[in-house]
């Protein structure tokens, strides 16, 4: 069991939304490069909840350990022994795509003590060259200081170092004209749209049902969920673009879980659900009894304890 800081105990908590998807087999790295494992395709996630095993996702890396979205928080998942990793992803004044939770800099940055006088300090306000230099770390705790907010592709390159998988959230897209086309674009450049990256390591999700459209629109073979809970009436419509539907956990009951897996999604398998966001033991078995694919957690050690995933 990790213990984070004392001083993040709280902070570490608040303001999370959360994003995280159902998968694959998982990896148990023992450092960068080195993994062991095996890769499955799209639907195991499905298959493994049939046998009880949901799949453990580290919510913005292991984000109740180490600052989150940031590499020293996917490298703390990676030797935990975590496999998929979450993000979220928006852009800079400049058009550099960054990985950040907040559309602001305050609450996970210094940006209020470099940039006293740009309130609210919203990231689109802001250049790569001023988002780089912040510290990212120092908020969560004296041990991460300097830590930065990383590029998106600084994130894919960490993340291929680390043998992961991702979950990629594209965050408020009203905010981001283009914003889909891009992440695509960077993915691509960063060599994670061929075919093992598409069928085996890789998820693209959002809150915005237009943004998962765009994404299933402009590559159809990319595994997508949507961030919600649709009614049972309204799920059909969305198995016509997406593979998942991701719920907050206190939104679903065993009979809504029931009704996605009846469904066949875009790529012609039973969806998934992958549910969040959920870090104690009482919860995480609860959902595992309603037959979930995957759980979403910022304390991913305290999960697989309690239901034996990995």
């Amino acid at each position: 069991m990790y213990v984070r800081p004392a001083a993040a105990a709280a902070a570490a908590f608040l303001g999370f939304t959360l994003t995280l998807l159902g998968g694959t087999a998982s990896y148990a790295a023992t450092g960068p490069g080195s993994t062991t494992g095996t890769d499955t395709g799209i639907g195991t996630g499905a298959d493994r909840a049939a046998l009880g095993v949901p799949v453990v996702y580290a919510h913005r890396g292991a984000s109740a350990y180490a600052p989150e979205n940031t590499l020293d928080a996917i490298d703390l998942a990676m030797q935990m022994g975590f496999d998929w990793v979450e993000n979220d992803v928006q852009r800079t004044k400049d058009g550099v795509l960054v990985v950040i939770h907040d559309d602001t800099l305050a609450r996970t940055t210094d940006v209020e003590q470099r940039f006293p006088g740009r309130a609210p300090w919203k990231v689109q306000d802001f250049t790569w060259a001023e988002i780089s230099g912040l510290d990212a770390g120092s908020w969560f705790g004296d041990e991460y200081a300097g830590a930065s907010v990383p590029s998106l592709r600084q994130y894919l390159d960490r993340v291929q170092r680390n043998r992961q998988r991702l979950l990629l959230e594209i965050k408020k897209p009203e905010l981001y004209p283009g914003i889909e086309e891009q992440t695509l674009k960077v993915l691509d450049e960063a060599g994670w749209l061929d075919a093992r990256h598409v069928a085996q390591r890789l998820v693209v999700q959002s809150f915005s049902a237009d943004s998962v459209r765009i994404v299933h629109g402009l590559r159809p073979d990319l595994v997508t969920a949507f961030l919600g809970t649709p009614t049972v009436a309204d799920l059909p419509r969305y198995a016509e673009f997406t593979d998942r539907i991701n719920p907050w956990h206190t939104t679903i009951s065993a009979d809504w879980v029931s009704a996605v897996h009846d469904l066949r999604g875009a790529h012609g398998k039973a969806m998934e659900v992958d549910t969040w966001i959920v870090d104690d033991a009482a919860t995480a078995r609860k959902v595992q009894a309603m037959g979930v694919d995957g759980i979403i957690t910022n304390a991913p050690d305290v999960v697989r304890d309690a239901v034996g995933g990995f």
